[in-house]
């Protein structure tokens, strides 16, 4: 990598060998940093504790067998929803079983590839207006990025899901109240890391439980406000109405108002907070990459005209490389747990029923044994041979199988889309100096923000 090319930034690794104590302090503030070097090597590596066992899996065949061969037995781990359950609920994010199954059945039509060319206006005129608040702001000062991109990335999702545009004062309430929940919730709680009793009070931060409190009595007003439109006819046609008048094919039952709001909530976190990381990040390697950059940018001057329909997606090629390189390098969720339900065998250890089993598309989309020049920023790697073997069998920034994101579809729309306008009106350079530290909070995200300087092309 050449000097003007540096390696896009990593959090520096742990020693091989800490306390259990120093590994949970270590857990508790960020999960990346608290990892150990080898990972980024292993094709497994079992973890000891008093409290738990746990095996993190990179070997492509385990990542298989976990996720798409035998999903049934290894259900989502319940440690997963226990730091996210005050704002959660009982979302699809966190469910298992028959409950999980009724509400992927009822959720899963509106993402249908059909729904999604539907979105694109919205999309679109979120794109139009982030593009409105930029303007005034591209006079090459530096500018924290993230919260743009955050703003962003929830118009879409409010647009899209409640046709209601972020300036909308119960919108902007919610997207408010989100950025003060992020900086509240930890990536997980004191019952992640040990095995409490559902009897015993969970010890979530006190400024956690308000900001879920506030954000799901927000949503709660726009979901009722939408069961009203429905019942009188005069609901718009988006994706909460679509979700809300679709019946489970099996039993007829539609969402009540309380799962409608673990719904709504999860969607914003899955397609607010995730699609505002990776394009906060994708900024960052373009404006530290100008070859990349340009090549954007052409491309969006001569695909996104004012009256681009969805078609122009597809034309997109070097946004969407781009995209895809930075949900490589910066996964939004880092890790995921799983649960095996049964004694099972992993490569030539047996784990016993009850062991967490962790995926990491962080260590997996980076394995030194997997990838080619795995810490560089190279979005044409998916045309070689590598780039195409590691896409079908090392990349899961959205899970795969039948618990694969139902919004992944959605995103790969919204992110190319948000990145070719802003590349087509706007020139990146980044802040010298301001080198982002990647950690994970809700999602990957930068330590200090992500600062960049805008000027208009």
């Amino acid at each position: 990598m050449s000097a003007d090319h540096p390696h896009p930034p990593k959090p520096l690794a742990r020693p091989d060998k800490v306390s259990l104590w120093r590994y949970l302090r270590l857990f508790r503030r960020d999960i990346l940093s608290a990892q150990p070097a080898r990972l980024y090597r292993a094709w497994m590596a079992e973890f000891r504790t008093p409290f738990f066992r746990s095996y993190l899996c990179n070997d492509p065949a385990l990542v298989d067998l976990v996720l798409k061969e035998r999903p049934k037995d290894f259900p989502k781990s319940d440690r997963v929803g226990e730091g996210l359950r005050p704002l959660l609920g009982n979302s699809v994010f966190v469910t298992n079983g028959e409950i999980w199954e009724r509400q992927r059945r009822i959720i899963d039509p509106a993402f249908e590839g059909g729904r999604l060319r539907e979105t694109w206006p919205a999309m679109r005129a979120a794109g139009q207006a982030m593009l409105a608040r930029l303007a005034p702001k591209a006079d090459g000062a530096p500018l924290e990025i993230e919260f743009e991109t955050s703003h962003a990335a929830a118009d879409v999702i409010f647009r899209t899901l409640f046709s209601l545009p972020i300036e909308d004062e119960t919108a902007g309430a919610v997207f408010h109240e989100f950025r003060r929940h992020q900086k509240a919730q930890p990536i997980l709680n004191l019952a992640a890391l040990l095995p409490l009793p559902a009897w015993a009070p969970r010890l979530h931060r006190p400024e956690t439980k308000r900001t879920a409190a506030r954000i799901r009595a927000l949503i709660t007003r726009l979901t009722a406000e939408r069961a009203a439109a429905l019942a009188q006819g005069t609901a718009p046609d988006d994706l909460a109405t679509k979700i809300m008048a679709t019946p489970d094919p099996l039993t007829g039952a539609r969402f009540g108002t309380e799962e409608m709001v673990d719904q709504v909530a999860i969607f914003f976190l899955a397609g607010h907070e995730t699609s505002a990381s990776a394009l906060a990040w994708a900024l960052y390697l373009l404006a530290t990459h100008p070859d990349w950059q340009d090549r954007v940018a052409a491309e969006a001057q001569a695909e996104l005209g004012a009256e681009a329909d969805f078609a122009a997606l597809g034309r997109l090629k070097a946004a969407k490389a781009v995209f895809r390189e930075a949900l490589r390098l910066y996964p939004p969720v880092p890790m995921m747990v799983r649960e095996a339900r049964c004694p099972v065998k992993l490569r030539d250890r047996m784990a016993p029923a009850g062991a967490q089993i962790v995926l990491s598309p962080w260590h997996l989309h980076r394995h030194e044994r997997l990838w080619d020049n795995p810490d560089g920023f190279d979005p044409a790697r998916f045309e070689t041979e590598n780039g195409k073997a590691c896409l079908r069998s090392a990349y899961i920034p959205f899970s795969a199988g039948p618990r694969v994101c139902p919004g992944a579809g959605f995103a790969m729309v919204e992110g190319p889309l948000l990145l070719a306008l802003l590349l087509r009106d706007f020139r990146l350079l980044p802040v010298e100096g301001r080198v982002p530290v990647p950690e994970a909070h809700l999602t990957v995200r930068a330590r200090d923000g992500i600062w960049l300087r805008l000027h208009r092309r």
